[in-house]
């Protein structure tokens, strides 16, 4: 069936896709207060791409915190935050942004449910530190009264055989049958290269990221805001799952990218990695290129040396 449902540039509570081009404090004003379930986010990280203008990191905060505070203004009592950020590198010295935020939700009555460590295995190689290879999720909400599905984001268990050996329960299955809770270490493939959601956008986020915390943290017909759009990937998360969203961005080719990949999802054909789909391992699929062209044998020693600990690891 044809989904009917249409883009439009400007907030109304009757509204299912709302994509406004400007700055998203202009677009909050005109938001209720208390309308938004989920606001979710990634912010710039001030560290010079192409849609920012790279600041002091006070005025950085200042900045953010001024998001922060119109959207927790437009967020229900029952509604949560989440802020995914990276770090800010200054002089070859890195500050975890989320530490720095942390006080401005702090100051504003928040409560913090969650730092969710999201990990992938691909970005920049660095040659004078450890390779970044995770980003957080920082989630708050405005009261002890919010919404958290978990049934509708476990994940299967490691071993859904396993019963209780002794107690009242002795020989009963000990697993919740729906699955286990994914924890808050999430491993995640981010948008690289090959990704099939890649765009021209350098700091794409995966729409499965944002599936979790939709499903988690919202119910059918509620309202997903993200402040700083960019490709469109919260709206789609949201609209996939039979919520409303909304979103602001400021460059012009991102809100054409957020338009037409928001079509293809209506349309049922955007390609986006699922959400139970595996993460891919090289090693176990005889991909090629992990045969080391040095080396005399088949597979380097040290390639031998991370299967058999991955194998280990598993078996336990």
């Amino acid at each position: 069936m044809f989904d009917k449902r249409k883009i439009v540039e400007e907030f109304g509570l009757s509204e299912h896709i709302v994509i406004y081009h400007g700055d998203c404090l202009e677009l909050l004003k005109t938001i209720p207060d208390e309308s938004l379930k989920l606001v979710v986010t990634s912010p710039p990280y001030n560290i010079g791409k192409e849609y920012e203008r790279r600041l002091k990191l006070e005025s950085y905060l200042e900045q953010q915190a001024a998001v922060i505070r119109e959207s927790v203004r437009c967020l229900s009592r029952h509604g949560s935050i989440c802020w995914q950020v990276g770090n800010y590198v200054d002089n070859g010295a890195i500050v975890p942004l989320d530490t720095v935020l942390y006080p401005i939700f702090r100051n504003l009555g928040l409560k913090m449910r969650n730092r969710i460590i999201w990990h992938f295995e691909h970005g920049l190689h660095c040659s004078r530190r450890f390779s970044g290879r995770y980003e957080t999720i920082i989630w708050f909400t405005k009261s002890d009264e919010y919404t958290f599905n978990l049934d509708s984001v476990r994940v299967p268990q490691k071993y859904p055989g396993k019963k209780y050996f002794k107690g009242p329960n002795a020989g009963k299955y000990s697993c919740n049958p729906l699955g286990k809770n994914p924890g808050d270490f999430w491993v995640i493939p981010n948008v690289k290269s090959n990704h099939v959601e890649k765009t021209e956008h350098p700091c794409q986020f995966p729409v499965e990221l944002i599936e979790r915390l939709v499903l988690a943290m919202t119910n059918q017909g509620d309202w997903v805001l993200d402040p700083f759009l960019g490709t469109g990937t919260s709206i789609i998360a949201a609209i996939r799952h039979n919520r409303r969203g909304i979103g602001a961005e400021v460059v012009p080719k991102y809100i054409k990218l957020a338009k037409d990949r928001i079509q293809q999802e209506l349309a049922g054909t955007l390609r986006t990695r699922p959400m139970d789909k595996p993460v891919y391992d090289p090693i176990e699929a005889g991909n090629s290129l992990t045969v080391a062209p040095w080396a005399n044998h088949n597979i380097s020693r040290q390639l031998l040396l991370i299967k058999e600990r991955k194998v280990r690891y598993r078996t336990k």
